[in-house]
């Protein structure tokens, strides 16, 4: 599920719709966590999809760690790809804020952490990347994990609207990540690595 401080609006003819923060969101605030109307569906069901609803699959969900594809049933599916995102997955299920992200500013993630299958070229934000690869994960995580280190840092200390959606365990764990008495998974965790036949 998506912050509740969002709505889906029209970004541009070139983007199309994106999510915005409808007020601030502070950096270590959950922006997104799995839930339970989100659905997880293997590689084969999806392969066995009817193409027009295969095609439609691919473009809104994305690849967790063990193959399958994770569709959101919410407004979750809108959010675009940035070289510079205020939102970065974590190895534990949700989302964090890495910057304050100001009312009125959409939320983006890199799609790169996605576990994409084709490579695409995204917006030129003037960053050194303009192309959005299927092994971006492998080779950026050490950067993502820097900001995730610094939003964790932060996360009992905002508000948390999404914190019931998960697990004693999964708040437990973010709250000894943020006390350092716990270091935190890296988001290389959640990189899809194909089995190898034979």
């Amino acid at each position: 599920m998506l912050h509740p401080d969002t709505e889906l609006r029209w970004i541009s003819a070139e983007i199309g719709c994106g999510i915005l923060a409808t007020r601030d969101i502070p950096k270590g605030t959950i922006t997104w966590a799995l839930d339970p109307l989100d659905r997880l569906m293997p590689a084969d069901q999806v392969d066995a999809t009817p193409g027009i609803c295969r095609d439609t699959l691919l473009k809104y969900s994305y690849r967790n760690r063990d193959g399958s594809y994770v569709i959101c049933w919410d407004n979750t599916r809108f959010m675009n790809h940035s070289f510079k995102p205020n939102c970065i997955t974590t190895a534990y299920g949700f989302e964090l804020a890495v910057r304050d992200i100001r009312a009125g500013e959409e939320l983006t993630n890199d799609y790169g952490s996605l576990n994409i299958i084709e490579p695409f070229h995204a917006c030129d934000e003037g960053t050194e990347r303009k192309v959005v690869y299927p092994d971006d994960l492998a080779r950026h995580y050490a950067d993502w994990d820097r900001q995730l280190e610094g939003a964790f840092k932060r996360v009992q200390t905002v508000e948390q609207p999404l914190r019931e959606l998960l697990s004693e365990e999964q708040w437990e764990t973010a709250c000894h990540i943020a006390e350092a008495r716990k270091p935190m998974k890296s988001i290389l965790h959640c990189l899809h690595k194909p089995a190898v036949n034979g």
